[in-house]
């Protein structure tokens, strides 16, 4: 579990293919990776992946074909920046919202213009996660937790303050690039409780 509130910005030094799946080398700038252990959880622009090794370079994740095909880490380069998180513990503040690091699809950036000191942002989500997006609730985008302004459809506004445009990856990036996304999870157990019987198909066992 994380908060989405991005902890260090780090760099991708190495990606090595292991096909169908990739291994990132991560050098991690300023967090902390005194205590980590190999097996423990880390989000890397809004995924949860686990750590598999600590080097003097920095850390490495293993991403499977799953998730390279559901978000966009499927496009990291050597000398990308990437937000970073680490997993919660019961004495974390939680700053921002709960956040699984589970990807529920990806984000179009469809423009971002100023509001005083802060930015509006406007980006179009994938149609089937449009139920789970209101006025006021939260969202991840690339990792970073946000509160959704307005919206229309499918797409929403969110504003980002200078704090989040400096500390973040976001701030250097452009409208026509995709970042990971992810729902409120209580909207989506809510969802799903409220299917009720209708969740499981008719003559499954109880």
């Amino acid at each position: 579990m994380f908060t989405g509130i991005v902890q260090a910005v780090g760099t991708v030094r190495e990606v090595s293919s292991h096909d169908p799946d990739r291994r990132l080398l991560i050098e991690p700038g300023a967090l902390d990776l005194n205590g980590l252990r190999a097996g423990d959880s880390l989000a890397v622009e809004g995924c949860c992946l686990t750590l598999v090794s600590l080097s003097a370079g920095g850390f490495a994740v293993d991403v499977s074909d799953e998730t390279l095909s559901r978000t966009t880490l499927g496009n990291l380069e050597a000398g990308d920046r990437v937000n970073l998180e680490q997993a919660l513990t019961l004495g974390t503040a939680l700053g921002g919202h709960l956040v699984s690091g589970h990807v529920d699809g990806i984000a179009e950036i469809l423009w971002r213009r100023p509001s005083g000191r802060c930015e509006r942002w406007c980006l179009r989500g994938p149609a089937r996660l449009a139920r789970y997006i209101a006025e006021k609730g939260s969202i991840c985008l690339a990792g970073v937790s946000l509160t959704i302004n307005a919206v229309a459809g499918a797409e929403f506004e969110v504003t980002l303050v200078p704090h989040t445009l400096e500390v973040t990856t976001l701030g250097a990036r452009r409208p026509g690039e995709r970042v990971n996304l992810e729902v409120d999870m209580i909207a989506r157990y809510l969802e799903r409780l409220l299917l009720g019987d209708a969740a499981a198909p008719t003559g499954a066992e109880r």
